[in-house]
């Protein structure tokens, strides 16, 4: 089983909606959070890549289920792990708990984008191997 990425997010009130409930598209941001620290984790920042690289990532689509609701002050665990890489893109499959409790889940496809056309392009190839050396931890 491939080892994912975790990141610790505390819900703050403004996360919430009056009853105290994360907001649902407030999860789609905690997933967002994860998939940008896990990049930098692996040593690259979305602005250098596009200053250096001309290239950007986007959100080609998602597919969420929400199956319980965090809190206001709950502490969560946003996970991500990659589960399909592609020439252009990748697959997250993400996860928030809280403690071993599941809340939400998604799989997330990501799309490499020219930054001055915004048309798909090919993973560079020094972050594509990054990326399959994350997918094949175990």
């Amino acid at each position: 089983m491939k080892t994912p990425f975790t990141l610790p997010i505390r819900v703050y009130y403004e996360d919430t909606d009056a009853g105290g409930v994360v907001y649902h598209s407030n999860y789609l941001n905690f997933f967002e959070r994860a998939r940008t620290e896990m990049l930098r984790d692996l040593g690259f920042e979305q602005n250098e890549l596009r200053a250096q690289n001309g290239v950007i990532f986007a959100v080609r689509s998602i597919q969420i289920d929400y199956l319980r609701p965090a809190k206001f002050n709950d502490l969560l665990a946003v996970s991500a792990t990659i589960s399909q890489t592609k020439k252009a893109s990748l697959t997250f499959e993400q996860t928030i708990k809280r403690k071993d409790e599941i809340l939400c889940t998604a799989s997330c496809r990501i799309v490499c984008l020219d930054a001055d056309n915004l048309k798909p392009t090919a993973i560079p190839d020094f972050l594509f191997d990054a990326f399959l050396t994350k997918n094949n931890e175990h």
